[in-house]
């Protein structure tokens, strides 16, 4: 399993690529969030675009890659203060279209990595054109705003009920590397974090987004070191995500069979608490 890390903090990125982050995720995108997102216990971004070049000087191993924002009349630029900035990989959340993806594959041009963040309905039923369009390298299924595109109660409904599992079985069919949202340190969240990867590995997806559980909302190196051992925490995972790739098929299904049962428990609570108010 491959990690993503969000920061635009120089600092805490070079210590997160010593302790074995992939990629270093800045997010660019403000764009509609706030509307979207605003008043859920979710976490929004308010990185600098001019710590991109910063965030790739400071580590080296690590790819940067940057969120933009839906594409808009100021895309073009955005794209190129990204790639002049050295970002690796760009990212384009909340398209709904084939042709939208198209346009920004032409405008990047091979300069960088291209992962279309699918988070929308339109981006979901799109997705076996998309996984074709030359220049696309990778897919990311963003679970948090495609469950509210779907207005669905818990964004692992989308893992419970079958459609990340078809999204996914499309990137696998065309040998398309793909990643699915986040995941909490192992112990926590209203799912396990073990619970989470273990079906992660299950569907063979290989990007991971490390969540608030990881980085505590940290924005100096300090605050991170004082909340979380983070060395210690991947070096858990990795073991754990080792032992689950190597399960039988019994035990797979089994422990498909318990998150399965654990998300639809989250998601009646979620309908008992509506009904209630």
């Amino acid at each position: 399993m491959k990690y993503l890390f969000i920061t635009d903090c120089p600092e805490i990125a070079r210590y997160v690529d010593q302790c074995g982050v992939d990629r270093i995720f800045v997010d660019l995108e403000f764009l509609g969030k706030v509307k979207r997102q605003g008043g859920r216990d979710t976490v929004i971004s308010r990185h600098r675009k001019e710590n991109i070049s910063r965030i790739k000087a400071a580590v080296k191993q690590a790819e940067v890659l940057v969120r933009l924002n839906p594409l808009n009349p100021d895309s073009t630029e955005e794209i190129e203060n990204a790639l002049d900035q050295g970002a690796d990989c760009l990212m384009l959340p909340m398209f709904r279209s084939v042709e939208e993806i198209e346009w920004f594959c032409q405008r990047v041009n091979h300069r960088a990595s291209v992962v279309p963040l699918v988070e929308t309905v339109g981006a979901m039923k799109n997705l076996s054109e998309i996984v074709q369009i030359p220049g696309v390298t990778q897919i990311h299924i963003g679970l948090n705003d495609l469950h509210l595109d779907l207005e669905l109660n818990f964004m692992f409904e989308l893992i419970s009920n079958g459609m990340v599992e078809k999204m996914a079985e499309i990137c696998r069919n065309v040998n398309m590397p793909f990643g699915v949202g986040g995941i909490s340190t192992m112990n926590q969240g209203l799912v396990s974090g073990k619970l989470v990867l273990g079906e992660y590995a299950r569907l063979r997806s290989e990007w991971v987004i490390l969540s608030r559980s990881f980085h505590q909302r940290a924005t100096s190196l300090s605050e991170l070191k004082e909340r979380i051992n983070l060395q210690k925490e991947l070096q858990e995972v990795n073991k754990i995500y080792e032992m689950l790739i190597k399960r039988s098929k019994s035990e797979v299904e089994q422990n498909k069979q318990q998150l399965y049962q654990t998300i639809n428990e989250v998601v009646m609570q979620h309908k008992l608490k509506r009904n209630a108010s």
